[in-house]
């Protein structure tokens, strides 16, 4: 049976399963809020142990990174992430997740070599794509301001 691309790609979508939008998009945001929710009370505990806001920002910010990476570790994380998708991936504990994933998956190649050279696979890019924009838009505001 010979098929052209167009033929092939109306053959392929009337057989593709459908995938519940709807249902997914919801499950995503109640997951991702959940998560926020859990790191603003993270951030008010620290707040009312004594924490000025900018310290107790970044103990939020590190208890949030860190709790990403002890259940990725625990394989916790991609559980909820296959249910959740982006609700997982958003929030700072996506990033955490990107960075201990490969780290873990790569661990049997050694701990230079492996562990560390695989690390930021995948974070890597959101990093250095991260700074390029801050500096950019630092030197934009110098030049502006």
């Amino acid at each position: 049976m010979k098929m052209t691309n167009d033929e092939y790609k109306k053959y392929s979508e009337r057989h593709a399963p459908r995938s519940p939008v709807g249902p997914h998009m919801l499950w995503a945001f109640v997951v991702g809020g959940l998560i926020c929710c859990f790191g603003q009370f993270l951030l008010d505990l620290y707040g009312a142990v004594g924490l000025d806001k900018e310290a107790a920002a970044t103990a939020t910010s590190v208890s949030l990174v860190f709790l990403g990476a002890l259940f990725t570790g625990l394989g916790l994380y991609d559980k909820l992430a296959e249910k959740a998708g982006a609700g997982t991936l958003v929030p700072i504990t996506g990033f955490s997740n990107s960075v201990a994933a490969p780290a873990l998956e790569f661990k049997t190649e050694g701990l230079v070599t492996g562990t560390a050279a695989k690390m930021f696979i995948i974070a890597g890019p959101v990093i250095v794509y991260g700074i390029s924009a801050s500096v950019i838009y630092g030197l934009i505001l110098c030049l502006i301001g």
